[in-house]
């Protein structure tokens, strides 16, 4: 029984499971949706919104590859008619782990630097927007998971907020998003 479990341990781990070949480089265009929230507000909802950018991916090994990309993403909540708008050019720095062929685990670390930070809504026949002064950089941890079937990516991912959005609050970001691109060997 012990050699029968060693025969498929050492078949599973010589499995190829990426896409590509090693020390190839992919670039992937994506859109897709994204549903954002701001932690520590008062009933708030998601604001649906999108994302869209590329990514490039270096295959280091059969199960493991590394992505960067710029991406730019709606984040923002809603709130009783009004709707807080935070933009950002999300920096991903991805670690990529194939556990089965185009199925991906990925963890990292993302930098997004705020390009509009409004404020909207309507309050009987008035409607009203503002900007207001949102932190520059916003540092969230990426965690997700993707699947690649003929180049085609689904990617799934959950920005988890580290830092917070404006001073003097401690509400931070949380943003999943969905996308579909479509990976380019270079």
């Amino acid at each position: 029984m012990k050699k029968i479990l060693f025969a498929a341990m050492l078949m599973f781990a010589s499995t190829s499971f990426a896409q590509h070949a090693i020390g190839s480089l992919t670039i992937q265009p994506k859109v897709g949706l994204s549903i954002a929230n701001i932690t520590k507000g008062d009933n708030n909802d998601p604001r649906w919104s999108g994302v869209a950018g590329a990514e490039f991916e270096y295959q280091a090994t059969d199960m493991f590859s590394i992505s960067a990309g710029a991406l730019y993403s709606m984040q923002g909540a809603k709130n009783s008619g009004t709707t807080v708008k935070l933009d950002y050019i999300n920096v991903p720095i991805l670690a990529n782990v194939y556990v089965a062929k185009g199925l991906a685990i990925k963890l990292g670390i993302q930098p997004g630097f705020n390009v509009n930070s409004k404020v909207s809504g309507n309050e009987g026949i008035f409607t009203y927007s503002s900007s207001f002064d949102a932190k520059t950089l916003d540092l969230s941890i990426p965690v997700g998971i993707s699947y690649e079937y003929n180049n085609f990516v689904i990617d799934g991912r959950y920005n988890w907020g580290t830092t917070k959005i404006i001073d003097g609050s401690d509400s931070k970001n949380s943003v999943f998003q969905v996308t579909l691109g479509y990976k380019f060997e270079l």
